[in-house]
């Protein structure tokens, strides 16, 4: 905490209550962590949300207008667009690394078809895997009702399959609890060469449940998530089923 932020009363507060504007908590370096417990938002199910977007300049976008004939519109910064197929090849995936209070421990992702269960052990659900980037994006569920039975879950994001492109695509990780205001994560660090990304860790800290950003980007996927967390599960190659026509 700043110097500032300590003769500032309201600060914390507007924090933990977010923003009145957008009704959202943005998760930063500075801010790093929530409670949902404190938000009285440890119940029901946590809606977890990946959508991203393309930059004009990558995708063909139009080029600047002549400064002589345009001179003001030729200083405004590249468009940013919501992508779509024919715009990008780009296959960004959700998953979670969970483990639970007894110790068992797994992965809930598209590849393999590992879409875990909402009501069951590890009581964490992927909605479906968004190939394209559709306007909803990615989903998951997470049934906090249960959340006496979690210990940690590790939110990732990694590209399928393609070229490494987390420095074209602005992603964000929304976490939508049952009350109270939305939660942002943006990985708009320049990461040229990553495919994977661990984007925000949700832990039961003494009863309490904690969401903290983590967004470490590293340029292998699921298997050097692991080794960095600390998971200790045994990887191979998966591959997906092709998408219907």
């Amino acid at each position: 905490m700043g110097f500032l932020d300590g003769l500032r009363p309201g600060k914390a507060a507007e924090f933990d209550s977010g923003n009145a504007a957008t009704n959202s908590i943005e998760l930063t370096k500075r801010h790093s962590q929530v409670s949902l417990t404190k938000q009285g938002a440890a119940t029901g199910h946590l809606r977890v949300n990946l959508a991203w977007r393309m930059r004009t300049s990558d995708i063909g976008g139009s080029q600047r207008e002549s400064l002589l004939r345009h001179p003001f519109k030729a200083l405004k910064p590249p468009e940013v667009l919501g992508h779509s197929q024919s715009m990008v090849n780009v296959d960004l995936d959700l998953g979670v690394l969970y483990e639970l209070q007894d110790g068992t421990k797994g992965v809930v992702q598209p590849l393999g078809g590992y879409l875990g269960d909402v009501n069951a052990p590890p009581y964490v659900k992927l909605s479906g895997d968004d190939r394209f980037g559709s306007a909803s994006g990615e989903t998951l569920y997470v049934n906090l009702d249960h959340r006496d039975a979690i210990k940690r879950l590790l939110v990732f994001v990694y590209i399928y399959d393609q070229t490494p492109a987390f420095d074209r695509t602005h992603a964000i990780v929304t976490l939508y609890p049952s009350n109270g205001p939305r939660i942002e994560i943006h990985l708009d660090e320049r990461h040229p060469q990553a495919r994977s990304c661990a984007v925000v860790m949700i832990e039961n800290v003494k009863g309490e449940m904690m969401v903290r950003r983590e967004v470490k980007f590293v340029y292998g996927f699921q298997a050097e998530l692991d080794r960095l967390y600390g998971w200790g599960l045994q990887w191979g190659r998966g591959y997906k089923a092709k998408a219907e026509r």
